[in-house]
């Protein structure tokens, strides 16, 4: 039998024993190129047949965080708004137009194609949630801290960030260098 990797009690430590979920940050910015490595790392996580349905809008500029301020629950405005990128974690509802590409095997696009909304959004969320679920472990895995949160209302973030209503927002995750110092107990 091959022998497998094992992460080391320090990688499971950064993970998940010792990560905290962040409420105050530290003002580092995050570089674009970081960013870009935990998309990187995220997008090999597994879902039901290769499907993808996560789409990322790394929210970042002040205009574009005003943007998303008036959607935020009240005790969530000013550590989102301190956080150095906002991450909306939305989910395609036509992600299955993409499965010819990311699943040949089989014709699982006819899968989706005429099934109602309701069918449809279930395996788009579902999936799309263990989507942002890596996100939040590549970030962690490169040295970032996460604040994923549901304190949001999703019809203003889609109003405001996808219009076109076929991306559907989930949560939102504040990603930056956390203040430890202001952790909850």
């Amino acid at each position: 039998m091959p022998t497998r990797g094992q992460a080391s009690e320090a990688e499971l430590d950064l993970l998940f024993r010792e990560a905290r979920s962040q409420n105050s940050w530290t003002p580092e910015a995050v570089s674009e190129q970081l960013l870009r490595q935990v998309y990187d790392l995220a997008k090999w996580g597994p879902t039901a047949v290769n499907s993808t349905p996560a789409r990322f809008v790394f929210v970042i500029s002040k205009e574009a965080k005003e943007k998303l301020r008036p959607a935020l629950a009240a005790n969530n405005v000013d550590k989102t708004m301190a956080a150095p990128v906002n991450v909306i974690v939305g989910y395609d509802m036509k992600f299955y137009d993409h499965l010819p590409t990311l699943f040949p095997h089989v014709d699982a696009r006819a899968w989706f194609v005429g099934k109602p909304d309701t069918e449809i959004e279930l395996g788009a969320l579902r999936n799309g949630s263990l989507q942002g679920a890596y996100l939040m472990l590549a970030a962690r895995s490169l040295g970032l801290d996460c604040g994923p949160m549901s304190g949001f209302d999703a019809g203003r973030v889609n109003a405001a960030f996808f219009p076109d209503g076929r991306v559907k927002a989930n949560f939102l995750c504040n990603i930056g260098y956390g203040d430890g110092q202001k952790v909850f107990a």
